[in-house]
């Protein structure tokens, strides 16, 4: 069988790539990894001791010294001894750690090996990985180099990382994986080189569009009224001290802000062969990859400082995520703040057939109204003694290809949820909607931001809803084209038409 020219994702001859590994091959991660993994803890270790070394020198010097201070050079002494051991201590340790990392990518999985006492070995199978990240801290961008983040499905919080690799080469193993995910047909005498998809650029948000959103979003009401409520104690207790105690609470505050601002600044969506990929961050910058049919709901959200602008925050739940909030929330959101043709333009990329023949009016009165028609089927007359600001506004409308669950008034929600990415099904009841002759209806994704609910349903409405709903999920299942969304489509088996005997004729 003979060799194959290396190829990339788009079917195109590559001149550059990545090669799977044999069962012998094992690769380490780049050696200045320890420096960047470490640097906060010697910086760390750097501050205390230099902070306490200026106390002591300008307030003279400890306490039975005489007053002598740091002149006498046994304080400095001791200092660099205590700095300059920490430094060996936390050095040595980075550099076992780097020396016992090694990982190997094969055809159907990812193997990292690490630990030096307690020795760790961890196997992700390709064709589960859910999204892959490309992550640039501030320091590591100074030497070039990048962390390679992948979850694979029920990851959660244990996502696989190799801290750090070369920028290139963490572009061009993830190339790799997603290539294998992809169900790439690779030749097993003579492996392919992959090189990176090209993409296509969808669009981009401004600097002021991030700005305004987090000025005008959720954390502006929180703060309003927190200062509300420090003014109002201030002029009970009649004591202006009181706003002070408030000061570190602001002071979060606007730490808040800044890491809003900059985790969503620069933020860019472009299309794939192997996915979504969204571009983001000022400080650390992150290049993630959602391949195609990873994501398992979506969730559009407008809050009410937010209404007069027209903008929608467009989350998803990827299985893999979870409810991790280690990156502040990001790496679930699509679009963090987005006029409604934008958020048609994301929709379309994660979920490309809504299932009705207008799909626009259909997701406008999803988000805006009118509450009745569009195939919305909204919460009955007596939901207004429970709810009675968004009983019109709770509603649901099944299309061919998902469901859709509207809910909120002050701040509206559509979820969107595939028939195929149904998980379970429950219809719950309390005392007074089973009183008023009501259920919520509640459809049970991944893990993750997105909760899909239909509240205050007629009960024969949600008892109807939960056989439909269960009916079109196994029937989807059934029909949902392969996770290897660019190997080669199967013929269907035809049976050969049985032989007609011709004998006595």
């Amino acid at each position: 069988m003979n060799a194959q020219p290396p190829v990339g994702l788009d079917g195109r001859p590559g001149r550059e790539g990545f090669r799977t590994d044999g069962p012998e091959d094992w690769h380490r991660v780049h050696p200045v990894s320890p420096l960047v993994r470490g640097w906060v803890a010697v910086a760390a270790v750097l501050f205390i001791f230099g902070r306490n070394s200026l106390d002591t020198l300008f307030s003279g010097g400890p306490r039975g010294q005489g007053g002598q201070g740091l002149a006498a050079g046994a304080p400095v002494g001791a200092v660099l001894a205590v700095v300059g051991a920490a430094v060996v201590v936390f050095g040595l340790g980075f550099f076992l750690s780097w020396r016992f990392t090694r990982y190997q990518v094969t055809d159907r999985d990812v193997h990292i090996n690490s630990g030096v006492i307690f020795r760790q070995q961890r196997r992700a199978r390709i064709d589960r990985v859910q999204a892959i990240d490309v992550v640039q801290p501030l320091v590591a961008r100074a030497f070039g180099l990048a962390e390679l983040k992948f979850d694979v499905a029920d990851g959660g919080k244990s996502a696989f990382k190799l801290s750090f690799l070369k920028l290139a080469e963490a572009k061009r193993l993830r190339a790799a994986i997603l290539a294998r995910a992809a169900g790439v047909a690779i030749d097993p005498d003579a492996p392919q080189d992959v090189t990176e998809a090209p993409e296509r650029a969808v669009l981009s948000l401004s600097p002021g569009r991030i700005i305004g959103s987090v000025v005008f979003g959720s954390l502006t009401i929180v703060v309003i009224a927190a200062l509300a409520a420090a003014v109002v104690l201030a002029v009970w207790s009649r004591e202006i001290g009181v706003l002070i105690g408030f000061v570190p609470i602001f002071i979060g505050f606007g730490a808040s802000y800044w890491k809003a601002i900059t985790g969503d600044f620069n933020f860019r969506v472009a299309l794939s062969p192997d996915g979504v990929r969204l571009h983001y961050g000022m400080l650390e910058t992150r290049a993630q990859t959602i391949p195609p049919g990873r994501v398992q709901a979506v969730g559009i959200s407008q809050g009410p400082l937010w209404r007069p602008f027209g903008w929608y925050r467009v989350h998803v739940n990827v299985a893999g995520y979870g409810d991790d909030r280690s990156d502040h929330g990001n790496r679930t959101v699509l679009l963090p703040a987005g006029t409604l043709d934008e958020v048609m333009a994301v929709l379309a990329l994660v979920f490309p057939d809504p299932g009705v023949d207008n799909p626009f009016d259909v997701f406008t009165a999803g988000l805006k109204g009118p509450f009745e028609g569009h195939g919305f089927i909204h919460s009955p007359r007596p939901a207004r003694w429970i709810d009675p600001l968004a009983w019109r506004r709770n509603a649901y409308c099944a299309t061919r290809t998902a469901l859709l669950c509207r809910h909120g008034f002050f701040f509206r929600r559509l979820q969107v949820v595939p028939h195929e990415r149904t998980q379970s099904l429950s219809l719950r009841q309390g005392p007074l909607m089973a009183a008023l002759g009501l259920v919520d209806f509640e459809l049970h994704s991944t893990a993750g931001p997105i909760r899909p609910v239909v509240r205050h349903m007629a009960a024969d409405a949600g008892r109807r809803l939960f056989d439909e709903q269960a009916l079109r999920a196994a029937t989807a299942r059934r029909i949902h084209r392969s996770e290897h969304w660019l190997a080669p489509a199967m013929d269907p088996f035809i049976p050969p038409a049985p032989q007609e005997n011709n004998h006595g004729h």
